[in-house]
């Protein structure tokens, strides 16, 4: 599929539902220029991490970006990070601010004995494989304000959707090959 193709369908998919804001959350680590990227393209972004962490630190961490539909890091993203394992996107009706604290709140999780660790929820590949085996109340604190998640899979040839009903997790595969079009896009689980 032709990268103007992918990009047309990518937009459709993300954009469908104009009533929700897009959002994505960036793995510094899978973009070693994000910074600049950011500055760049004058993308609303903000560190997930305390103001006051050490640049270098800065450098790899999460990054919380609002990607209107017409913006240029929208674009860039749709061509090149999708695909690439850039992060996770996430549809909401609340603003950045909400969205800012909601995924603050995520970057720490406890095991089951109590021990904290940090919880990459913002890796594609982490996400869906966390999701299907959250219970309810899990899935709440995970979706908060957020409608959908869209993961991308591992080879980068669809998006996962996840939905979250209040007492049911729904997950989608959107095929972004040439091969599938959005009437054959499988019915939600």
């Amino acid at each position: 599929m032709s990268t103007e193709r992918r990009s047309e369908t990518l937009r459709r998919i993300l954009f469908e539902d104009s009533d929700h804001r897009l959002y994505a959350v960036f793995n510094g680590v899978s973009i070693p220029n994000l910074g600049s990227l950011l500055a760049q393209h004058e993308a609303p972004n903000v560190c997930l991490l305390h103001s006051d962490c050490d640049p270098k630190l800065a450098r790899t961490a999460p990054y919380l970006v609002e990607l209107p539909p017409q913006s240029p890091f929208t674009e860039l993203l749709l061509t090149q990070g999708v695909g690439s394992r850039w992060g996770i996107l996430a549809q909401a009706d609340d603003d950045f601010r909400s969205l800012h604290r909601h995924f603050r709140q995520l970057l720490t999780a406890r095991y089951p004995d109590g021990r904290l660790f940090r919880f990459r929820y913002y890796d594609p590949l982490v996400l869906q494989d966390c999701l299907p085996t959250c219970h309810v109340e899990e899935l709440r604190i995970l979706f908060g304000p957020v409608t959908t998640y869209f993961a991308e899979t591992d080879t980068g040839d669809a998006l996962l959707r996840f939905t979250f009903t209040g007492d049911a997790l729904g997950r989608r595969q959107l095929t972004l090959s040439r091969s599938q079009t959005t009437s054959q896009i499988p019915p939600e689980m």
